[in-house]
């Protein structure tokens, strides 16, 4: 068993909840896991709790409230009462107090006009600082799959979080990377603190992971490095993380994102494509 490596978080967004992808994970010193109170038809954290509840000391935890269970597709809500219910609950289910709650896509209930937008952000971070302050979990943070919005929403005084998830990789767009940038900068993040999430924008399977060349932006490849390892390895610096949260069921996937971990990526051709990137998005229409 290797020394715990903090660079990859074990996302089960689709998992299956199977008992052999944690042992895997921490026999690749991979000890941290992700999940939410949604995930798997809101019955995740039960789940996690009965493939591995002996496990489960060994790894930290984050999880993530927001979406809740409604007549139809699930609802999102940034009520506070509701939130720290899913706390609670979550708590009860996991039988343990996670080590990191995000709020989870809070851009879902921000439509309005900025100033009532900013209220309920505000009054949701603060029902996350305060169920963190009640031991209901060890830290709180807010991950965001479209932060795009939320630069202008928390530009006055409101509750820091402790650690920011995003999208990044190759397919997260100019203006999401920015905005993440923006918000990082913002709270003084520390890599360790802002993690990316989704590098394969939800599919490592799709073929367009045979068609591109994403070693073009790492220094020094060579024979042993595939396409989809370069992929992973370059969200690390799209945006600029410490952390990437990236799910699967394969042990033997799982082993060949963690050795893609050894290449570093080449900066100057990563520029260049953010360039590139930016140029394009100014020429949209608007």
């Amino acid at each position: 068993m290797r020394e715990p490596d903090p660079r990859i978080v074990l996302g089960l967004h689709r998992s299956r909840y199977e008992r052999r992808i944690l042992t895997s994970a921490l026999e690749l010193g991979i000890d941290a896991i992700d999940t939410s109170f949604n995930y798997r038809g809101f019955s995740a954290h039960s789940a996690l709790a009965e493939i591995g509840r002996d496990l489960l000391p060994r790894f930290t935890l984050s999880t993530k409230v927001g979406f809740f269970p409604a007549a139809g597709p699930a609802e999102h809500s940034l009520d506070p009462g509701r939130l720290r219910e899913a706390m609670q609950q979550s708590n009860r289910e996991l039988g343990r107090a996670p080590d990191l709650v995000f709020l989870h896509n809070p851009e879902r209930s921000l439509t309005g006009p900025p100033d009532a937008a900013r209220d309920v952000l505000g009054t949701a971070c603060a029902a996350l600082e305060a169920g963190a302050a009640a031991g209901l979990c060890g830290a709180w943070g807010i991950s965001s799959w479209d932060p795009r919005r939320l630069p202008e929403l928390t530009a006055g005084t409101m509750p820091r979080p402790d650690v920011l998830m995003v999208r990044a990789g190759l397919l997260a767009g100019i203006d999401v990377l920015e905005a993440s940038e923006t918000l990082a900068a913002r709270w003084d993040l520390g890599t360790d603190q802002f993690w990316g999430m989704s590098p394969f924008g939800g599919r490592a399977t799709d073929p367009l992971w045979g068609k591109l060349d994403p070693q073009v932006f790492i220094q020094d490849p060579d024979d042993g490095l595939s396409a989809l390892q370069a992929a992973f390895r370059t969200t690390y610096w799209l945006p600029r993380v410490g952390r990437v949260a990236v799910g699967t069921d394969n042990p033997s996937h799982l082993r060949e994102l963690f050795s893609a971990l050894r290449y570093e990526a080449d900066e100057r051709s990563l520029g260049t494509y953010r360039r590139l990137l930016r140029e394009r998005a100014s020429r949209q229409p608007l």
